[in-house]
């Protein structure tokens, strides 16, 4: 697929300065351009590279300057990063989808399979179960019995949506994505310990993202949920009856204990981990490597460290951490001197 730096700008309303007939074919960051690759500049430290890209167009905000000659075309936009993820998604959809199912895909004759949906090499679909239309089963992808998995979704190869659980409509899950497995619940005996039945099941809304290797637990009872637009990176768990409210991004190795409730347009980062039974309130930015042991009740705040609190506290209290044990030699000393004086004073006495 090729475009014109000027279909480019109709497209995103920009505007073009320079050849606005130059073509492009792909996509190339400004420090790796090629000739007939679009690049982009929305960050004021990559501004050298656009003096030097071999990129044929670049994407720049609407009050850039150059310092200097540029060859490339330059559209002007907005938010140049916006706009290169609409170009994206529109690069993305004009992919042509395969559609039909393989021969040596499994398909359980009570089933209901929808219309276009692809099913690769060796993927399964289970007794009752449902796909929607446009959905595309990757190889080893399995959809267990009584689940459903709404439209226009892709299971990469390797994700799993176990028995009666719910998926909307285009969502994706990556290779060795889990919806639906058992919540970790046991009950201690004198024996060991006994499995609670997680009866329960998972439901994902509509355009939610599961990235490698992430699951979503079912319920003991009822239903672990994941609301619409929530997005999972890899190596993330979501235990057992979880609620997680839209717009919510839990990045990679991210844990939340079971029954704790999740608010709107929430930002956990890296290894971010939260206590069971706890609420965090709508737009809470947690930073790598916090853990909360109870609950945010106050919505927008930005928290870090353990327990999580103020970054700015955290910041002081952490400089304080690294000083501990030159500190600790300083209070034994005044501790010793101290002593001593007190015997001297009592001596004098």
């Amino acid at each position: 697929m090729e475009f014109t730096a000027q279909q480019i700008a109709d497209f995103l309303h920009g505007t073009v300065e320079g050849n606005a007939q130059q073509a492009v074919h792909t996509f190339a960051k400004i420090e790796e351009g090629v000739a007939g690759a679009l690049s982009f500049l929305s960050d004021s430290k990559y501004e050298p590279y656009i003096y030097q890209t071999a990129s044929s167009v670049v994407l720049v905000p609407n009050n850039f300057q150059p310092a200097q000659p540029v060859s490339p075309t330059l559209i002007r936009v907005e938010d140049p990063r916006e706009a290169l993820a609409r170009l994206l998604m529109l690069y993305e959809s004009m992919k042509p989808k395969r559609t039909g199912i393989d021969p040596l895909a499994f398909v359980a004759p009570t089933a209901k399979i929808g219309k276009d949906v692809y099913l690769a090499p060796f993927a399964a679909v289970g007794d009752n179960a449902v796909i929607g239309d446009g959905t595309a089963l990757h190889p080893h992808a399995t959809v267990g019995p009584n689940a459903t998995v709404g439209n226009d979704c892709i299971l990469y190869a390797n994700s799993t949506v176990y028995h009666d659980c719910r998926v909307g409509d285009r969502c994706i899950l990556h290779a060795g994505s889990v919806v639906g497995a058992d919540g970790f619940g046991f009950a201690p005996s004198a024996e060991g310990y006994e499995k609670i039945p997680q009866i329960g099941i998972a439901i994902l809304e509509d355009d939610v993202e599961l990235g490698a290797n992430a699951c979503v637990d079912r319920a003991t009872m009822g239903a672990t949920i994941i609301h619409s637009d929530v997005k999972i990176d890899n190596l993330v768990q979501v235990g057992h009856n979880v609620e997680v409210a839209s717009h919510t991004v839990l990045c990679a190795q991210v844990g939340i204990a079971g029954s704790s409730k999740i608010g709107e347009w929430c930002t956990f980062t890296g290894q971010v981990g939260i206590a069971g039974h706890i609420t965090v309130a709508d737009h809470t930015t947690l930073g790598a490597q916090s853990g909360l042991p109870g609950s945010v009740k106050k919505p927008g705040q930005t928290l870090m460290g353990y327990p999580a609190i103020d970054p700015k506290v955290w910041s002081r209290a952490a400089a304080v951490y690294k000083t501990l044990p030159e500190m600790a030699i300083e209070l034994r000393e005044l501790q010793k001197e101290v002593k001593e004086l007190r015997e001297k004073l009592k001596n004098e006495n």
